[in-house]
């Protein structure tokens, strides 16, 4: 199964920016394949360090085990990294610079599921 998450939370909701990353680490539990594709305020999570911060109430802080498991393609929204006034430069190494295109092509692919955060 490949499952393509898009996510739009930022900081000022640790527990909804998390809930992606908790998800796809389920999924990979399973050898799923994932793509995450962070939207709007979630983009803020793909800067380096930023999501280490992120203390979600009740489940724990999945960013690493996700980003940097070799069956996820992270990707993070050019357009809405742009409007928040933030640099490619600033963004975790393992995170990409994608578009809707992206995310589409993703969601089209054989036995893909797509999954909203």
């Amino acid at each position: 199964m490949h499952f393509v998450i898009s996510a739009t939370y930022g900081p000022t909701d640790p527990t909804r920016a998390m809930l992606p990353f908790i998800f796809a680490a389920s999924a990979l539990q399973d050898n799923d394949q994932v793509t995450i594709m962070l939207f709007a305020d979630s983009v803020f999570a793909a800067v380096e360090g930023a999501a280490a911060k992120l203390v979600p109430v009740g489940p724990p802080n999945r960013y690493e085990e996700v980003a940097g498991h070799r069956n996820v393609a992270p990707l993070a929204c050019k357009p809405c990294l742009e409007a928040r006034g933030l640099s490619p430069s600033v963004l975790d190494k393992r995170v990409k610079l994608g578009g809707m295109n992206d995310f589409h092509a993703a969601a089209k692919e054989p036995n893909a599921r797509v999954v909203n955060f």
